[in-house]
């Protein structure tokens, strides 16, 4: 969920989006590590050719050392980000299939797995001479789309345009629009709020008006907006 003047990464709201900032916090201590060792290292060479010392040319151990050290950080670093990227592409059995349609400049959304009813309707973002108190400009929109949570969630995105991408940060989505294609991504919503993303694919002169916003609410509440729509 996004905030007013937030600076970093947004509040995770699915199992992805937690074990992505989780995956990032470890990595960046990694970093950091690897950055003081390197910067000591350089400094120690550097203040040994100032002061004139003999400095070996060729040391077999640590040329050893070198090369197998970094071998062992990145096989660390790939174990967990195999085990995250495979999680991304786990089958669900989805209970609620939402399509995004890409379109230049704002989304359709369809909603058609639910029996004798099809939901289609446009999300466009409110535009500045429309923004009233309460709205963020260049993220509200006139119309979300809402998601229950605790529930599996398939979401299918397409183009009939360019190529758009759909991305919802708290989600750990970035999913591309494609004309022609369908591609899907599997959503699992810890708690309710509204969240806010934007298309990520540069797609033309008004790329930035596309904003999204889905609004998580409990399953009740999404059965009585549909039985509303």
């Amino acid at each position: 969920m996004s905030k007013r003047y937030q600076m970093g990464i947004q509040e995770e709201s699915t199992p992805i989006a937690a074990g992505i900032y989780d995956l990032h916090e470890k990595l960046l201590i990694i970093m950091i590590i690897i950055i003081v060792m390197v910067t000591y290292i350089i400094y120690t060479i550097i203040m040994n050719k100032i002061m004139m010392n003999n400095i070996n040319k060729h040391n077999v151990k640590i040329e050893i050392i070198w090369t197998i050290v970094p071998s062992i950080i990145l096989i660390i670093i790939a174990i967990p980000s195999f085990k995250l990227l495979y999680a991304e592409d786990e089958i669900l059995n989805p209970i609620v299939t939402i399509k995004a349609i890409g379109q230049q400049w704002y989304w359709s959304y369809e909603i058609t797995d639910i029996e004798n009813k099809n939901i289609i309707y446009d999300s466009y973002a409110i535009m500045d001479s429309d923004i009233k108190k309460g709205h963020i400009r260049l993220l509200d929109v006139d119309n979300g789309i809402y998601m229950p949570i605790l529930t599996p969630i398939r979401l299918l995105t397409t183009s009939i345009d360019v190529i758009h991408s759909f991305a919802m940060p708290s989600f750990g989505i970035k999913i591309d629009a494609i004309p022609g294609r369908i591609n899907h991504a599997y959503m699992y919503i810890l708690k309710e709020g509204i969240y806010y993303g934007q298309c990520s694919e540069l797609c033309g002169q008004l790329h930035y008006n596309m904003p999204i916003v889905i609004k998580a609410v409990n399953p009740k509440d999404y059965i009585m907006w549909l039985n509303n729509v």
